[in-house]
């Protein structure tokens, strides 16, 4: 099962990385994303294995962006892998049969290709911000999760992306996301965790209540 709050991981350096990794589990946070861009392999490999003795300590799960060997080699619970990167099903062949795998999605289109290459989940956006990579993208809010939800009725997790907030979180959820990943506004304050994870668990709650009534 995926969990319904994902954190991206920021800094100025990769020293701010990991301490905001930190911050993030003790806070509560059950899954992080190490996204480092820009990076030697060699460097990266260091940082990861870091990252992965912060999140076993707090038994959080770790996703590695993009560097998928490396997501192997220090047995992370997976790999994030953007629209430009290894293809899916190529990184599937040298994980480990437990790792999981995440595509990025930008419209319906990508989210049926990630489908077809058997992700685990889809993380979809912009939700709000406009800009990703330097490159533009259209916003989708909440009437475009809804149109791409309704549209592909899969089972495969979307998880929301860009911009998210803690006010936006009940009404995304109406719409059949999953959950969401959030990167600035955690980073600014990681106390937000518990209100984020609060709002997640207490909308899955509801749900359960109104399928079982």
């Amino acid at each position: 099962m995926i969990p319904k709050l994902h954190y991206i991981s920021q800094g100025n350096s990769p020293k701010e990385h990991l301490d905001n990794i930190q911050k993030a589990c003790s806070s509560g946070s059950e899954l992080v994303q190490l996204r480092l861009k820009n990076i030697s392999e060699k460097k990266c490999l260091k940082l990861a294995t870091e990252a992965r003795e912060i999140t076993s300590h707090f038994q959080t799960r770790l996703i590695i962006n993009d560097y998928y060997k490396i997501a192997k080699a220090i047995k992370a619970d997976g790999v994030h892998l953007g629209k430009t990167d290894c293809c899916p099903l190529e990184a599937r062949k040298h994980l480990y049969t437990w790792q999981i795998i995440g595509g990025t999605a930008n419209t319906l289109q990508d989210c049926e290709t990630l489908i077809s290459k058997q992700v685990d989940y889809i993380s979809l956006s912009p939700f709000r911000h406009a800009v990703t990579k330097g490159n533009i993208f259209k916003v989708l809010g909440l009437n475009g999760y809804n149109e791409i939800i309704e549209a592909l009725k899969t089972e495969t997790p979307i998880i929301g992306f860009g911009g998210i907030n803690t006010k936006d979180v009940t009404a995304i959820l109406e719409t059949g996301i999953s959950g969401i990943a959030v990167s600035d506004v955690i980073t600014k304050n990681f106390d937000v965790i518990r209100t984020f994870n609060q709002l997640l668990k207490a909308s899955s709650t509801k749900e359960l209540r109104h399928t079982f009534k």
